[in-house]
């Protein structure tokens, strides 16, 4: 509830939960078991949102943050380094993991019922890719491993 809540002051729109489909009796998870929250953002307000997650790591991303397929994911330790959100009492201090999923057009052919088929190497996005995007469209800056150390 704390996850959803906090996802949705900080894209203004709804959040869902996720579930498990496993039991892990470990963790003490069991099929059903709510276990966190996700947005789906797309165009406008996708680009809106990930410029202030960005600004909250001081647009600095490890190279480690990428896939080999373009993808990104990176954390963030509290929610308060986010430019324009405040305290939430009901919330606390909490982090969250950020990730973000880059596609050209016709990716839906992986997706479909349809006709599916696979997409073309071609076709699919590679890291460098994936790290010049980013670089291009969002001014990141990608941190050598070095810095990573101190």
């Amino acid at each position: 509830d704390k996850a959803k809540l906090l996802l949705e002051k900080i894209t203004g729109k709804k959040a869902i939960e996720t579930t498990s489909s496993k039991r892990i009796p470990g963790w003490k998870v069991r099929p059903g078991l709510a276990i966190g929250a996700k947005i789906t953002l797309r165009k406008k307000d996708a680009v809106e949102v990930l410029k202030r997650l960005i600004d909250a790591v001081d647009k600095r991303l490890s190279i480690r943050s990428f896939d080999k397929t373009g993808n990104l994911s990176f954390g963030i330790p509290e929610y308060l380094e986010i430019p324009g959100i405040e305290y939430i009492p009901e919330v606390g201090i909490m982090g969250l993991e950020v990730a973000i999923t880059l596609e050209r057009p016709g990716f839906r052919v992986k997706k479909r019922s349809y006709l599916r088929r696979k997409i073309p190497a071609r076709h699919q996005i590679t890291k460098e890719e994936g790290v010049n995007y980013m670089k291009q469209n969002f001014g990141i800056i990608i941190k050598q491993e070095e810095d990573q150390e101190e």
